[in-house]
């Protein structure tokens, strides 16, 4: 599983014109699953997302955490992630989770960013997305498990 994570002053997800998502302050992840992840992987990128530390404290310190800014996420899958490039100049996503699989667990993921008393919103999986986005910092981090 690979998710990245970025800090975002405001984002919002649309699909054929319509908002399908969109947040104020918070992350804007990018969630991609490969074969071989389950449940166990989904909740430990959930922990340590929902407990990461990246927002600044009075100090300037990235001593905060989503919660304590009444901070937003919003979720898109995006397969793309688990692009392998080593071989020529078309990556191959044969890494890459296949539906209907990879849409349960990402939905499960975003259920368990829930639980931790998280607001989430997001796109529509496996739809042609368009994301906006204004990055804070910037910020961007890559979780690999």
């Amino acid at each position: 599983m690979r998710v990245v994570i970025q800090r975002v002053n405001h984002a919002k997800v649309t699909v054929d014109g319509e908002i399908t998502g969109q947040i104020a302050k918070g992350f804007l992840l990018l969630v991609g699953l490969k074969e071989g992840d389950g449940a166990e992987q989904v909740q430990k990128a959930a922990d340590k997302i929902a407990k990461m530390r990246i927002f600044e404290d009075e100090n300037g310190k990235t001593n905060l955490g989503i919660q304590d800014v009444g901070g937003q996420i919003l979720s898109v899958s995006q397969f793309t992630l688990l692009a392998d490039t080593k071989k020529g100049n078309r990556p191959s996503f044969v890494s890459a989770m296949r539906p209907p699989r990879s849409k349960e667990l990402w939905e499960d993921f975003n259920q368990a960013l829930r639980d931790h008393g998280l607001t989430v919103e997001t796109g529509i999986f496996g739809a042609d997305m368009k994301v906006d986005l204004e990055n804070d910092g910037p910020f961007t981090i890559v979780l690999d498990l």
